[in-house]
């Protein structure tokens, strides 16, 4: 199995409380909530520590900054269930300190926005969330996990819990583009018009970064389709990938 990391982290503290490379593909998706608002730096070094007894791959704070804990080739512990945490994404989110432990929007977004980078890279088609503990382990039917079906706790609390059929469906909306009405037989040039421009695995900055073009530079375009970061994306007819339409210049 080949494991990668999210491109989208801004802050890297790596915890010794893991259990190194993982034994199955990742497949499950699992948020947490912190019980308090907390910076990545803070996570980190709480996670950093051999007494902590605890981490995660991932967390993220009230700005929707993602920081990596624990690489997605290797084990962490979050769940209290060493099945669980052998197959799932961790993700330990900044939340209020009491029930329901609400997130902040900008927590939200960065869940939605790591979420579709996870699926994408792991080869998850979409997330699939249906409230039902019965379903653990049956992939097909449900993906995302929680730690309160593993021990006596309410993480990721009712207000998280409560929302997690809209984390699934704001994911799977990276994961479809949409494509324009004109895409079909689309085919036109365009000269890149920013100092420098990454080239993607898919339309919308959510997706892995695979390379990069300079500005002058021109490409033909044969696809459309709506992504984040930019008002449309276009798909690049050598097959390299898709840019953001809104940094380029259509010639003709």
């Amino acid at each position: 199995m080949i494991f990668t990391n999210s491109s989208l982290v801004v802050h890297t503290n790596l915890s010794p409380n893991n259990s190194r490379t993982r034994t199955a593909k990742i497949d499950t998706f699992t948020p947490h909530v912190t019980d308090g608002h907390i910076s990545l730096k803070n996570l980190g070094n709480w996670f950093a520590k051999s007494s902590t007894q605890a981490s995660s791959n991932y967390g993220i704070d009230d700005e929707g900054q993602i920081g990596l804990f624990v690489e997605e080739k290797n084990r962490s512990w979050c769940t209290s269930s060493r099945a669980n945490d052998q197959r799932a994404i961790t993700v330990e989110l900044s939340s209020d300190p009491k029930p329901p432990y609400a997130i902040k929007n900008g927590t939200m977004d960065g869940l939605i926005k790591l979420g579709a980078d996870v699926c994408k890279r792991n080869g998850i088609p979409k997330l699939l969330w249906k409230a039902n503990k019965n379903l653990i382990g049956k992939i097909n039917q449900q993906n995302i996990t929680c730690h309160r079906w593993f021990a006596d706790t309410d993480c990721p609390g009712e207000y998280l819990y409560g929302r997690l059929d809209e984390v699934a469906a704001e994911v799977n909306k990276l994961l479809i583009p949409t494509p324009t009405s004109a895409s079909s037989g689309l085919s036109y040039q365009i000269r890149v018009n920013t100092e420098l421009l990454h080239y993607r695995s898919g339309p919308g900055t959510n997706n892995l970064v695979l390379g990069k073009i300079r500005k002058g530079e021109v490409y033909t375009i044969v696809e459309e389709a709506f992504g984040l970061g930019s008002s449309k994306w276009g798909r690049l007819e050598n097959g390299a990938g898709w840019i953001a339409l809104d940094y380029c210049t259509k010639v003709r």
